[in-house]
């Protein structure tokens, strides 16, 4: 399999579809990336794809027709789909898209921009002693963050970075701005966890954890 890419073609796409495929890209490499082992080669492949991403979206969104930028996006876009960022690395139940893609087949929102709402939540929500070490990694080499502060805060700057990067480029930050309240939270919550198998996931998910990022993305 192969793909082939002309950047002109993206050219016309809107802002908001632009900050939504960066968001959904930077998902994917996340998906591979928090997972229990992982490679040193492709935790430096995912936090460069992010860090492109999000260098890149900045400028598409402020010069559309900017060909190189377009056409990095585009290649940190198919890398990020195309398994190669998770060959030696332990499954991780991809569990974000698990989430987010209930609310898309309720809701009819926009994919990304789901993703990008349940990110820093889900991120919060899983974030513990275990889990951690992932964090700061994450945070030190993909936002910059200094390695000499203490981890927890570390990890917690993480999180408030990825959710200020998606509001910076426009995205909707909560579920309500999207037109998703709480009246079917229990119904997606419970579809989730009898259909996608987070129990498997890099961190185990219930049904009351999937409530709980859902109520919390509101």
């Amino acid at each position: 399999m192969c793909s082939f890419l002309d950047p002109r073609y993206t050219f016309s796409v809107s802002k908001k579809q632009t900050a939504a495929g960066c968001a959904d890209a930077m998902n994917h490499i996340m998906e591979q990336y928090f997972c229990e082992d992982s490679t040193l080669l492709n935790d430096g492949f995912c936090e460069a794809g992010l860090k492109s991403l999000m260098v890149n979206a900045r400028v598409c969104l402020e010069n559309p027709e900017d060909y190189r930028a377009r056409a990095e996006m585009m290649f940190a876009c198919t890398l990020g789909c195309n398994g190669i960022y998770a060959l030696g690395n332990s499954e991780s139940g991809w569990p974000m898209h698990a989430i987010e893609h209930a609310l898309s087949a309720y809701y009819d929102i926009t994919h990304g921009e789901g993703l990008a709402i349940i990110t820093p939540r889900w991120m919060r929500h899983i974030l513990s002693e275990r889990t951690l070490p992932r964090f700061v990694k994450y945070g030190v080499n993909v936002f910059g963050i200094d390695a000499s502060l203490p981890a927890q805060e570390i990890a917690e700057k993480a999180i408030d970075a990825t959710y200020a990067f998606f509001e910076s480029i426009g995205i909707p930050m909560h579920l309500r701005e999207v037109g998703i309240g709480e009246e079917r939270i229990d119904e997606m919550a419970h579809h989730i966890a009898v259909n996608e198998g987070l129990e498997n996931a890099y961190v185990p998910l219930s049904e009351q954890d999937i409530k709980a990022i859902l109520v919390a993305s509101l």
